[in-house]
C-alpha cells in the first residue's frame, strides 16, 4: 500500500506488531455506541423459564406491555436441562468445549419457546448470523429473543477449576450489551438481587443493593448471583459499566429496571 494514504495510526498498525503494547496503546479511544436506546434482558433458565407458567408468562406481559416505551434484546438461559447435559458429558470425559455445544442449544430451546410465546406480537427469534438485521427488527419490532450463550461452541475457554463452560448466558447476554453499548443490562432472577450467601439455603444472608466489583471481588463469596466471568469482563468494559439484577418473580420489578429506577441490586466497574 501507499504509505501516504495512511495515518500515522494506520502506518503503526501495517509496519508494527500487534503484540506490542506501545502499539496497542495507541489504539485507545472514544467508541460509538451502536445502539443507545436498547436494553438487554437475560430472562433465567433456571431461575424462570424451568418455573414454567407461572413465571414466565408474567414476564411476557411484562415485555409487550413495556414494547412502545422501550426495545429490548431478550436473552435466554439454559436451566436445569443444561445442567443433566453437563453432568451426562462429564461423566463421559468431554471437553468443555464440546459442553458449550450442548450449553448451547439448551439455551436455544428456551429462546425458541420465548419466541412463540412472542410471536403473536411480531418478536423474531435471532441467531449469531442475523445479528447485523438486529437494529431493523428494534426499529420495527422493538425487541427480538435470543439465545444467551455466547456462540463459542467448541472454541470455549477451558475454566482454570474444573470443566463446565466459563462463558454461559449471563456471560454470552452482557458481551452483547457491551459491544452495541447498549443503554442497560438487566437480569431478570429469581431473587431480589445479590445476597453475601444464597438466600435460599442460608437464611442469615444479607442483601446487597449496590456493590463494585472490586467490592464483591473482595469479599471472596462462595456465590454470586451472576457468572464470575461478567465481573472479570467488566473490569475492561467501554460500555456496560454496571448491571442490574431484579427479582423477575415480582410483578413490574422489570418495568422498574428499564424505568431506571434503583430496584434489585447495582453491580459497577468502579
Amino acid at each position: 500500500m501507499n504509505g501516504d494514504l495512511l495515518s500515522d495510526l494506520g502506518r503503526t498498525l501495517v509496519e508494527g506488531s500487534l503484540t506490542d503494547v506501545s502499539v496497542l496503546e495507541q489504539t485507545a479511544g472514544p467508541v460509538q455506541q451502536i445502539l443507545p436506546e436498547a436494553n438487554v434482558v437475560k430472562i433465567g433458565g433456571q431461575s424462570i423459564i424451568d418455573r414454567g407458567a407461572k413465571a414466565l408468562l408474567p414476564i411476557v406481559e411484562e415485555v409487550v406491555s413495556n414494547l412502545e416505551r422501550h426495545q429490548m434484546i431478550l436473552g435466554t438461559g439454559a436451566g436445569t436441562r443444561a445442567r443433566h447435559a453437563y453432568s451426562v458429558a462429564l461423566d463421559l470425559g468431554l471437553p468443555t468445549g464440546v459442553m458449550g455445544v450442548l450449553g448451547t442449544f439448551t439455551s436455544m430451546q428456551n429462546a425458541r419457546m420465548l419466541h412463540y410465546l412472542l410471536a403473536k406480537h411480531g418478536i423474531p427469534f435471532i441467531e449469531p448470523i442475523q445479528f447485523p438485521q438486529l437494529p431493523l427488527f428494534l426499529i420495527e419490532r422493538r425487541a427480538v429473543v435470543f439465545f444467551g450463550m455466547p456462540p463459542y461452541t467448541f472454541w470455549q475457554q477451558n475454566p482454570k477449576v474444573g470443566r463446565i463452560p466459563p462463558h454461559r448466558t449471563d456471560t454470552g447476554s452482557y458481551l452483547v450489551s457491551e459491544v452495541f453499548g447498549a443503554r442497560s443490562m438487566i437480569y431478570v432472577k429469581d431473587e431480589d438481587g445479590l445476597y453475601t450467601a444464597d438466600p435460599k439455603k442460608d437464611k442469615g444472608a444479607k442483601f446487597i443493593p449496590k456493590i463494585t466489583v472490586p467490592e464483591l471481588k473482595a469479599m471472596d463469596l462462595q456465590d454470586v448471583v451472576v457468572e464470575r466471568a461478567v465481573l472479570d469482563l467488566m473490569v475492561n468494559a467501554q460500555h456496560g459499566r454496571s448491571v442490574r439484577i431484579v427479582n423477575g418473580l415480582k410483578p413490574g420489578n422489570l418495568t422498574r429496571a428499564l424505568e431506571g429506577e434503583d430496584v434489585g441490586t447495582l453491580i459497577t466497574a468502579e
